[in-house]
């Protein structure tokens, strides 16, 4: 009798580099990978993959979509990447009687002013914050708004629209520019809530790291505390260089830890993987966000696990994998070694031309792996209308310092061709002329 695959849907808005990645582990476990994506539900499978198409948008009738489609069969595990999914993905765990986080939680994180009203509640460090409607530009002065201060829509991810002002001239520019950014054809096109509303809270100096971690039934176990080397202090807030191990003094490390916890917890968080952002200064630890969902993009490929007697390390979506289905290995530790990644910012908006260095780049010692995700030709936008980086770079070291100078000196290789883009001018209306017959 053949022993029928265990079933995991996988919830993500992109097929892409990481869920290539997904497909691999699976393929390695035996396991069947189910796609559930925002994909036009009327193209009839153009990639043959068997994806459901759901609109992630409206999360329960997504999670109605794929309880219709699987009622009759098993499920053994569900996993979302990205913040639209986890939603959905919470929904349908619920209906489909899976372990994964109460939809509930998965809300409160989608909305920051949520997210902050919770960890006030909580008794945990959150600086001053109000909502504001992006239209009429408010008054700072009559909101006894103090600086410096940071301004961040809703509901976008990668720090896309998060702007710092020192005053109120920058504050009423960077007002404006977050309202046309919301008020853009891409962004209005994703349907996310609240865009019309944005946050205003008190700058928090100091150092920044993020936290991967993996919940069990609402224990929390920290997979890797990521340092981020460079300053993080504005007017925008692209993210450059993560590192682990951390090189804070473990007194500080296990404050970041218990802060992550004491996040989560708050939260109502309780099964699966959680990405999370804190700054650390003299006052403690303030938690900044916290996601139920991994690290984005491709920087899963700087961590692996290994556990000792095991050949191979395996990467961070085999350990996901291994642990929504309760596989042998999800409790697989973080390597020894020393390991980074750079994502690639972008320097300015506008066409990308050419890359050169590429070949220098990788040969740079500690260098494992660079990638340019960005398309030649292509239109790209620096932060913080941006969201998207021109590609990762990766090492491995003895060291985080050494880690770190790999990745500097292997960026310092790479050159950006950006030409500006031209901007779209409409056609002037023709005029109609009677003709005779």
């Amino acid at each position: 009798m053949t022993i029928p695959l265990k079933r995991l849907l996988l919830f993500t808005a992109k097929l892409g580099y990481q869920t290539r990645s997904f497909e691999d582990a699976a393929h390695k476990l035996g396991v069947q990978l189910v796609y559930v994506t925002d994909r036009c539900h009327q193209l009839e499978d153009p990639w043959g993959d068997q994806a459901i198409p759901v609109h992630f948008e409206s999360p329960e009738a997504a999670a109605y979509t794929v309880m219709e489609a699987f009622r009759a069969q098993d499920v053994a595990g569900i996993l979302a990447l990205g913040d639209r999914p986890a939603a959905a993905a919470a929904y349908a765990a619920r209906g489909l009687g899976v372990r994964y986080n109460h939809p509930a939680a998965v809300e409160a994180c989608r909305s920051k002013l949520r997210m902050k009203e919770v960890f006030r509640d909580a008794g945990l460090h959150v600086p001053w914050f109000r909502n504001l409607p992006i239209d009429p530009t408010p008054e700072p002065v009559l909101l006894g708004i103090s600086y410096p201060c940071v301004l961040k829509p809703l509901s976008l991810s990668a720090s896309q629209g998060v702007v710092r002002p020192n005053n109120r001239e920058e504050f009423l520019a960077a007002a404006a520019r977050v309202r046309r950014l919301l008020k853009s054809p891409e962004i209005l096109a994703t349907r996310e809530p609240n865009l019309d509303q944005m946050l205003v809270e008190g700058y928090i100096p100091g150092k920044e790291v993020a936290v991967e971690g993996l919940l069990t039934d609402g224990v929390l176990r920290v997979l890797a505390i990521f340092d981020k080397p460079d300053p993080l202090e504005g007017p925008y807030f692209e993210e450059t260089i993560y590192v682990t191990p951390a090189r804070f003094p473990e007194s500080v490390q296990h404050a970041i830890e218990k802060c992550a916890r004491d996040s989560v917890r708050a939260l109502g968080l309780s099964h699966g993987p959680v990405h999370a952002e804190f700054r650390i200064n003299d006052e403690g630890v303030w938690p900044l966000e916290v996601a139920p969902r991994p690290i984005g993009g491709l920087c899963a490929r700087s961590l692996r696990f290994s556990f000792e007697g095991e050949s191979e390390p395996i990467g961070l979506e085999e350990l996901l994998l291994r642990h929504a289905l309760e596989l042998p290995g999800r409790n697989f530790p973080r390597e020894q070694i020393a390991s980074g990644v750079m994502m690639i910012p972008v320097p300015k908006s506008g066409i990308l031309e050419a890359v050169s260095g590429e070949d220098v780049a990788r040969s740079i010692p500690g260098i494992t792996e660079l990638t340019i995700t960005a398309r030649l030709h292509d239109a790209i936008a620096a932060w913080p209308e941006g969201s998207s980086y021109l590609g990762f770079l990766f090492a491995r070291g003895d060291t985080p310092e050494k880690v770190e100078q790999s990745l500097r000196e292997a960026h310092e290789k790479l050159s950006f061709t950006i030409t500006p883009r031209l901007p779209v001018e409409h056609p002037a209306p023709r005029r109609v002329t009677s003709q005779g017959n």
